[in-house]
C-alpha cells in the first residue's frame, strides 16, 4: 500500500469484482473531461477493505495545464459533515450527553428559540429545544437558505455574515436568527453540523480542529485533513472551478468561507481539505464498524446507530426519492424508490463542488468521486455508481 492509496490493493476478481468490467469507468470519465464537463475526476473503488481501482482524469489547475495527481488534495465541503458527526458520536460514546439532549446545556444561544410562522409572516415560540439529534438529523430548523421566495430568513442569514469571524461568533448569531420550522417537524439542509463543531469544542475543551486532529486524523492516518494545507504541499492543491457565462470552466478566485489562500473557515459543515486516500480511510472505519487497522474510534452498536435512517423517507423528497437520513449521513431505506443500483443502508453524501461517497455494507463497498466544480448539473456521480456496480460478480 502506498500512502496515497489508502488501503491495501487487491486484484478485483480476489474481491468478486470484473477487472474488465471496471475498465468501463475510464472512457465514461475521461469523455466528461474532454468535452469540459468536468475539470478532473479521481474514481475509487473498495470492497472488503481493499482498494480494486484507483484512476485520475484531466486537470488541477487548468491554466497551468497542471494534471491531477493521485495524491491531489480537495475541498470537501459538506463531506465534512460525516466527520464532524463521527466526532460527536465519540463524545456520545464516553457519557457526556444524551441524543435528546437539548444543545442549550452546552450552547446557551439556542436558549428559548424562536420559529417563523409557515408562511414567514411572524415569528412565535418554538414548541421544543432542539436536540443534539435534531442536528445530527438536520431537522434542528437551521438552513443555509429557504425553498420559498422572498422569505425573511434568507435576508437574516445574509445580513448575519455567519463566516465573518470565528467559530464561536457564528454560533452566536445563529442563535438570534429564528428557526424555519419548530425542532423535529421537518428535514431542512444547513447549519446544523456547524453547531455540532462547536458543541465538539465545547464538551471536548479543545480547539475543534485539534479535537479532529488529535482523535481521527492522526489515529487513522489522514495526514492530508484538515482545515488548511500546508505551505509544502499548496502545489497538490486543486483549484475550484465554475461554469462562466461562456459555458467554460473558470476558477473560482474567491473560493466560498476561505481565510487565507490555503486555510479554510473551521466549519464542521463544509470546512475540511482531504485526499481520497484520506477519505477511503473515515469510510472504511465506518463500514468496519468504527475500526480500522486496529484503531477504534466508535463501538459496534454506536456505529450500526449512525448508519440507521432517523427520519422518514418521504422527507427528503422529492430530490432523494428512497433515502431517510441517518446521523450525518443519507441513508438507502427503498433500493427501488432510488431509480439506481444499490443496497439497503448504503449511507452516503456530497460536497458543494461536486464530490460523492457511498458506504455499502451489504456489498462491503466504498465508492468515492473527487472533482472541483460547482454548480455542476451532469449525471457523472450517478454514472461513476452504475458503473461500479455493474462491476459486481459475486
Amino acid at each position: 500500500m502506498t500512502l496515497y492509496e489508502g488501503l491495501p490493493r487487491a486484484v478485483p476478481e480476489d474481491v468478486g469484482m470484473s477487472t474488465s468490467r471496471l475498465g468501463r469507468i475510464t472512457p465514461v470519465m475521461q469523455g466528461y473531461v474532454d468535452t469540459g464537463k468536468i475539470p478532473c475526476a479521481l474514481t475509487m473503488i473498495a470492497r472488503g477493505g481493499r482498494l480494486v481501482h484507483f484512476e485520475k482524469f484531466g486537470t488541477q489547475d487548468i491554466a497551468a495545464a497542471k494534471p491531477i495527481q493521485f495524491d491531489t488534495i480537495f475541498r470537501l465541503y459538506s463531506m465534512t459533515k460525516p466527520i464532524t458527526s463521527i466526532a460527536v458520536m465519540m463524545l456520545y460514546e464516553e457519557g457526556h450527553f444524551q441524543l435528546t439532549t437539548p444543545i442549550a446545556e452546552f450552547v446557551p444561544h439556542f436558549k428559548d428559540m424562536k420559529v417563523y410562522t409557515e408562511d414567514g409572516s411572524a415569528i412565535v415560540d418554538a414548541e421544543r429545544e432542539v436536540t443534539i439529534k435534531h442536528l445530527l438529523t438536520h431537522t434542528a430548523g437551521l438552513i443555509y437558505e429557504s425553498d420559498r421566495e422572498n422569505h425573511p430568513i434568507d435576508q437574516r442569514y445574509e445580513d448575519a455574515d455567519l463566516y465573518g469571524g470565528d467559530l464561536t461568533n457564528m454560533i452566536q448569531k445563529l442563535g438570534d436568527i429564528p428557526l424555519i420550522h419548530h425542532p423535529g417537524d421537518a428535514w431542512k439542509y444547513g447549519m446544523s453540523t456547524d453547531v455540532l463543531g462547536y458543541l465538539v469544542q465545547v464538551v471536548s475543551g479543545m480547539p475543534f480542529e485539534t479535537f479532529l486532529k488529535t482523535r481521527i486524523f492522526n489515529p487513522l492516518d489522514m495526514n492530508d485533513t484538515g482545515f488548511s494545507v500546508r505551505v509544502e504541499n499548496a502545489d497538490r492543491s486543486s483549484k475550484v472551478y465554475e461554469f462562466g457565462e461562456d459555458g467554460k470552466l473558470q476558477a473560482i478566485e474567491k473560493v466560498h468561507a476561505a481565510t487565507g489562500p490555503l486555510s479554510f473557515f473551521h466549519s464542521g459543515g463544509g470546512g475540511l481539505q482531504s485526499t481520497a486516500a484520506d477519505y477511503l480511510r473515515f469510510c472504511q472505519m465506518v463500514l468496519n464498524d468504527g475500526e480500522l487497522d486496529g484503531v477504534r474510534l466508535l463501538g459496534r452498536k454506536t456505529a450500526e446507530l449512525i448508519r440507521m435512517s432517523h427520519v422518514p423517507p418521504d422527507w427528503l423528497a422529492p430530490k432523494r426519492t428512497g433515502t431517510g437520513f441517518g446521523l450525518g449521513f443519507a441513508v438507502v431505506t427503498d433500493v427501488a424508490d432510488t431509480h439506481t443500483l444499490g443496497s439497503l443502508g448504503t449511507c452516503s453524501w456530497g460536497g458543494m463542488a461536486s464530490t460523492t461517497f457511498w458506504i455499502d455494507p451489504v456489498e462491503e463497498l466504498i465508492g468515492i468521486f473527487m472533482t472541483q466544480l460547482v454548480g455542476a448539473d451532469s449525471p457523472f456521480q450517478a454514472q461513476f455508481r452504475i458503473l461500479t456496480y455493474q462491476a459486481l460478480m459475486e
